[in-house]
């Protein structure tokens, strides 16, 4: 099963931008004039289009598997807005966020594979 989030973006082309040029992620014009980002088997869906009267938000954090979250971290980190930084957390995930180009909070973390 996967999983794909529609998400409300300012502008496709700095979303686009961000990503692919920022984060490193596949990007490509979709249908109903949006844009899909992909990346360690996640994929976000964005649309600049109005579709629920409201300014981009979301409630809660977007988390993205990666396999080496330590080289992930070093090779963005300068380039983004960190919201928290690399750390080991109790609940056995290393992992960081960032605040992307729309104010989404962002995670990436690396499982502990002893705590599954």
């Amino acid at each position: 099963m996967s999983l794909t989030i529609l998400l409300r973006c300012v502008d496709l082309q700095s979303t686009r931008d961000f990503y692919q040029s920022l984060l490193g992620f596949d990007s490509a014009a979709t249908p109903g004039n949006t844009l899909t980002v992909s990346k360690h088997g996640a994929r976000l869906v964005f649309t600049s289009q109005d579709l629920w009267a409201l300014e981009p938000r979301l409630s809660g954090t977007i988390y993205i598997t990666v396999a080496e979250v330590n080289a992930y971290f070093a090779a963005i980190k300068d380039r983004v807005t960190v919201a928290w930084a690399l750390q080991d957390m109790p609940y056995g995930s290393r992992e960081f966020a960032i605040v992307d180009c729309n104010g989404y909070l962002i995670a990436f973390q690396q499982e502990d594979p002893g705590r599954r």
